[in-house]
């Protein structure tokens, strides 16, 4: 086996000009479908763990004075983010289901072609 020529075809091959394929244009409709979920989701998320991370520092007296206050304010906060952190799933799935459902009729047309083409 000439691991050369396998090797230089390999390279060759990643600066060939290439076709665009309609499994390729699938493969972008499906992650267009699913990307604002998938933004939301981890950035929502990001978000409202370091609330509940700010709420636990403060009732805990890291942050602040030790007053009873800052204590009030903290379960307050980390409750907030706790509540966040439990609705970021459900948020996701109906932006999710929303995103498939705009993309849906391409994305069915396109996988037909493909199936199609397949036989």
């Amino acid at each position: 086996m000439n691991t050369d020529k396998i090797y230089a075809e390999a390279i060759a091959s990643e600066y060939a000009p290439k076709e665009a394929s309609k499994v390729v244009a699938l493969k972008k409709l499906d992650r267009k479908a699913k990307w604002k979920a998938n933004v939301f989701v981890y950035t929502f998320g990001v978000m409202m763990t370091l609330v509940f991370g700010v709420g636990m520092c403060l009732s805990m007296n890291v942050i602040g004075n030790g007053g009873a206050f800052f204590m009030a304010v903290g379960i307050a906060t980390g409750i907030l983010g706790i509540v966040g952190i439990c609705v970021n799933y459900p948020i996701y799935r109906k932006l999710l289901e929303n995103g498939k459902r705009r993309y849906a009729f391409e994305i069915v047309q396109l996988a037909k072609e493909i199936s199609e083409e397949a036989e």
